[in-house]
């Protein structure tokens, strides 16, 4: 098994990129094992490892398809949807509440 080159941070040569820096151009691995890896030292801790895969082995990302809009459309739905009320709370209710803030806190919100 061969090991990873090891670069510095901001020292990686040109033809590798992160997996943000390829979603940016409008690529992804598209399979492609980690090519190599950037190292940022710490002072009191381990480095930060960043994993970089090769440019010119990337592909384009998939178009998203009038069903995966529609999955995404109703995964938001449900994130915004009360269990309590089941109102929709015009927001992404937060794990810590698990339910929408009028009915977390009823007695602040009585009408």
């Amino acid at each position: 098994m061969a090991s990873l080159p090891v670069y510095r941070w901001r020292l990686a040569p040109d033809g590798y990129a992160t997996r943000r820096q390829l979603r940016a151009r409008g690529l992804r691995p598209g399979g492609q094992g980690v090519a190599a890896q950037l190292e940022r030292p710490r002072r009191r801790r381990g480095p930060l490892v960043a994993y970089l895969y090769r440019i010119d082995l990337a592909k384009p990302v998939r178009p998203m398809t009038p069903a995966r809009w529609a999955a995404l459309a109703k995964a938001n739905a449900a994130r915004r949807t009360c269990p309590a009320c089941g109102r929709d709370a015009g927001y992404v209710i937060p794990p810590t509440l698990g339910t929408c803030v009028p009915c977390a806190y009823p007695e602040q919100y009585a009408a």
